[in-house]
């Protein structure tokens, strides 16, 4: 079974510019992603996907593959996740290797462990299409989330069956933190939801932090020193 690690990493960032090769604790960003694919010994190549020289130039100098530079179209601020993996999926099958599994990993968040990305791909069997990340979420729409409704009023966005009195009592929800993906290559499509048979391996909150903009890039920094000191 050939297994490919993915990494996207867009050169452009309209919350923290530049945030992908940004130095934290000595190292790009981007290299403690790849560091971390590399170590997780599950994958046949690291690739990564860019549309910016200079972050081709980090990635393979730290060891991933960049084939190629992405298309424009696939590199703007609203341009889909999933259709960029499908994009370099369909290019190492056609220039290197047939792929049966497929593991990405967010650049924008290094605090996960190598013990979470292996965990993902063991949840990943016959029974299941993809394998997500999440944690368990402190906003609950059962209980403290509403939306506007078309009366004009504000309503809880779920209802629940019985009256929820505190969080507790409401149904468990996890935020969804895009660490880590895992899927088939037969149930890879360009929408994560068409997949009906979804895992989540739930990780703790402070390894779900990811970077958007500079208050993120300090703490996961602040996070980070304190777990490389504590070992």
């Amino acid at each position: 079974m050939k297994t490919i690690i993915t990494i996207c990493a867009r050169g452009g960032s309209q919350g923290l510019p530049g945030k992908n090769i940004r130095p934290l604790l000595g190292k790009p960003l981007i290299a403690w992603t790849i560091e971390q694919a590399l170590d997780a010994g599950l994958a046949d190549a690291v690739y990564v996907s860019t549309d910016e020289p200079e972050i081709a130039k980090v990635a393979e100098s730290y060891g991933a593959r960049v084939p190629f530079l992405r298309p424009a179209e696939l590199a703007t601020a609203n341009a889909a996740k999933l259709p960029v993996i499908c994009h370099l999926v369909d290019w190492v099958e056609q220039h290197e290797l047939a792929v049966d599994k497929i593991i990405d990993l967010d650049p924008t968040s290094p605090l996960r462990d190598v013990a979470d990305i292996r965990t993902c791909a063991g949840l990943l069997d016959d029974q299941t299409d993809v394998v997500i990340t999440g944690y368990e979420s402190s906003k609950n729409p059962y209980f403290n989330m509403v939306e506007l409704k078309s009366t004009g009023f504000y309503e809880r966005v779920c209802i629940p069956q019985n009256e929820v009195l505190g969080r507790q009592g409401a149904p468990k929800v996890y935020a969804m933190n895009a660490s880590i993906y895992v899927w088939h290559r037969v149930s890879l499509t360009g929408s994560l939801w068409a997949a009906p048979r979804i895992r989540m391996h739930c990780m703790p909150q402070e390894r779900s932090i990811d970077i958007d903009h500079a208050i993120d890039f300090d703490l996961v920094e602040l996070l980070m020193k304190r777990k490389l000191n504590h070992g």
